[in-house]
């Protein structure tokens, strides 16, 4: 029998310095004139929007600015943009910014154009109608959000949910590295860590991993490796900016088809308990369980090393690949100058068990692992992270 695939993404992206210039052109290719734009106060702070500002004013088009978006954005966000959206009579969305941004304009044109409440659509192929025309800026090489059907919003102190539909794949994509040239390198080295994960465990997950994720994992990995500590140490470097752009936006649409699994379930606790950022979250946590997975994944990781800059077949750095990949992001971390041990970052040990209790709610997650977690391995993977 034949193999079977189902692959969803995109259907229109642009990678261009200065493509955000384009919007008016890609508003107008949409049979839009009215843009709710979705960004954050420091997005607007750093004068990211003036050009678009300044082009929508040129070419007469009136615009709506939400930019209290948060991170790690609760519900709120979502209602009061999606408000704001249906008062200014917004005919499209625009994301910009990072991942939370761009989950809320997900957000906000799948309630504002399927009239749908947000609590109806949490969990997989929820949402019922159709959503305003969405197109995604990303400002950071990082959640490859722009390239996925996947939303996430903190729904309580601790705990965040997922809204997951092809619904929310935008119309287009716009990527322009000049918008990421002002990103502090902390920034940059988080999130650029983040969308490694996303191809590290696109390729590793069981469900729904098919020869289209592992391909754009494979050329992520391989664009991101050779170019995030240039951007780190000369963030002014235009060719390294765009292909972290581009590797992440892979990252992306590889884990938008075949879903991440153990380092994101054991990092939305750290996010959702500490206000660890996203990417950090990810990183603390990515070498152990990468050595935990060793057991089941040993050769999916051995066919990810001759793609990584850093990690040579003739010249391993452990003994087996896992071990290989558990020191290569040990040592990328260290030399990008993140943070490595959840002591480092505020968290007492005696949280380790909590933490542990609430990965245990990532089923979602969980369940794409290549090797299956309980609480007693979670927590031992929190206590080597320590």
């Amino acid at each position: 029998m034949s193999q079977s695939i189902s692959f969803k993404t995109v259907a229109n992206v642009q990678l261009a310095d200065d493509s955000v210039l384009q919007l008016p052109e890609e508003l107008g290719r949409l049979a839009c004139a009215r843009p709710m734009i979705v960004s954050d106060k420091g997005i607007v702070g750093l004068g990211l929007l003036d050009s678009v500002f300044e082009i929508f004013d040129s070419h007469s088009i009136e615009y709506a600015l939400y930019d209290e978006t948060q991170a790690d954005p609760p519900i709120k966000n979502v209602l009061d943009a999606a408000e704001q959206a249906k008062s200014f009579g917004a005919d499209s969305v625009i994301g910009f910014g990072g991942g939370s941004s761009l989950d809320v304009a997900k957000l906000v044109a799948s309630v504002v154009g399927a009239e749908q409440a947000l609590e109806d659509m949490f969990g997989v192929d929820q949402i019922t109608g159709s959503r305003l025309p969405l197109i995604q800026v990303p400002t950071t090489a990082g959640t490859g959000s722009e390239a996925t059907g996947v939303a996430i919003v903190t729904t309580g102190e601790a705990t965040k949910a997922g809204i997951v539909s092809s619904t929310l794949l935008a119309d287009t994509i716009l990527l322009d590295p000049k918008l990421t040239l002002g990103l502090p390198p902390m920034v940059t080295a988080a999130t650029g860590i983040d969308a490694m994960v996303h191809a590290v465990e696109a390729y590793t997950s069981i469900r729904l991993k098919n020869p289209i994720s592992d391909m754009l994992a494979l050329k992520a990995l391989s664009l991101m490796s050779r170019s995030i500590r240039t951007v780190v140490s000369n963030g002014t470097d235009l060719r390294a900016r765009s292909d972290m752009l581009l590797g992440a936006m892979f990252a992306g649409q590889a884990f938008a088809n075949a879903p991440v699994g153990a380092v994101h379930a054991l990092a939305y606790p750290l996010g959702g308990l500490f206000h660890i950022p996203h990417g950090l979250s990810n990183s603390l946590v990515l070498p152990h369980v990468i050595k935990f997975n060793g057991a089941s994944a040993d050769e999916l990781y051995q066919e990810l090393i001759p793609v990584i800059d850093g990690v040579s077949e003739e010249q391993p750095l452990g003994k087996s690949a896992s071990e290989s990949l558990s020191i290569y992001f040990s040592e990328l971390a260290k030399d990008l100058g993140l943070e490595t041990r959840l002591s480092e970052v505020g968290i007492p040990e005696s949280a380790l068990s909590e933490l542990a209790k609430q990965s245990m709610l990532q089923e979602r997650l969980l369940i794409n692992n290549p090797r299956s977690v309980s609480y007693e391995q979670a927590l031992d993977i929190y206590r080597q992270a320590y």
